[in-house]
């Protein structure tokens, strides 16, 4: 399985979380620094389900 790229620009959303429409229309719709803000953003363009994902900044390492 290939590995899927959801953010061509991932630099410009560094420590940022991002909502896109879909996995397959990866547009960015919103983003900022609150998730529940974000989603609320995403959903108030008319998108039920977005999808939202934090984007880490380069070179910090992420421990979940």
């Amino acid at each position: 399985m290939e590995p899927l790229c959801l953010l061509n620009n991932a630099e410009k959303y560094s420590g940022e979380y991002v909502a896109l429409r879909s996995f397959t229309d990866r547009e960015v719709i919103s983003h900022g620094g609150n998730p529940v803000d974000v989603l609320g953003e995403a959903r108030k363009l008319g998108v039920d389900e977005p999808v939202v994902f934090f984007v880490p900044e380069k070179d910090v390492i992420q421990i979940y």
